[in-house]
C-alpha cells in the first residue's frame, strides 16, 4: 500500500493505493494521526485502492471520532468490492461515501 496526502485550505486529502491489511494499516493511520492537526476535513481518495480489511475500517472509524467535531471524513473513488465490505460492516453510515 502506498499513501499520500495533500493539503487544500483546511482538507486534507489521502490518497490511497493498493490493500490495506493488518500490515499496511499502520501506515495509513500514521498518515491519518500526522494530517490531524492540519485539517478540519478529511477525504480519503480510494480511486487506487483494491481492498479493506477490518485494521483499515479501525483507521477511518478513527479519524471520523477525531473529525466529527468539524466536517468529518469523505471517501470517495470507492469500487465494488470496498463499497459491499462498507455495506456490509455499516461504514456508509458514519462516513460520506461518494
Amino acid at each position: 500500500m502506498k499513501v499520500t496526502s495533500s493539503k487544500s485550505g483546511s482538507t486534507c486529502t489521502l490518497t490511497v493505493e493498493g490493500k490495506i491489511d493488518t500490515v499496511s494499516a499502520p501506515e495509513l493511520e500514521e498518515a491519518v494521526k500526522s494530517n490531524l492537526p492540519k485539517c478540519d476535513k478529511m477525504i480519503f481518495d480510494f480511486t487506487n485502492a483494491d481492498y479493506i480489511a477490518s485494521a483499515g475500517l479501525r483507521v477511518l472509524v478513527y479519524a471520523q471520532r477525531e473529525l466529527m467535531k468539524k466536517d468529518g471524513v469523505t471517501v470517495t473513488g470507492v469500487n465494488v468490492s470496498i463499497k459491499k465490505i462498507f455495506t456490509v460492516t455499516g461504514m456508509y453510515k458514519i462516513l460520506k461515501i461518494k
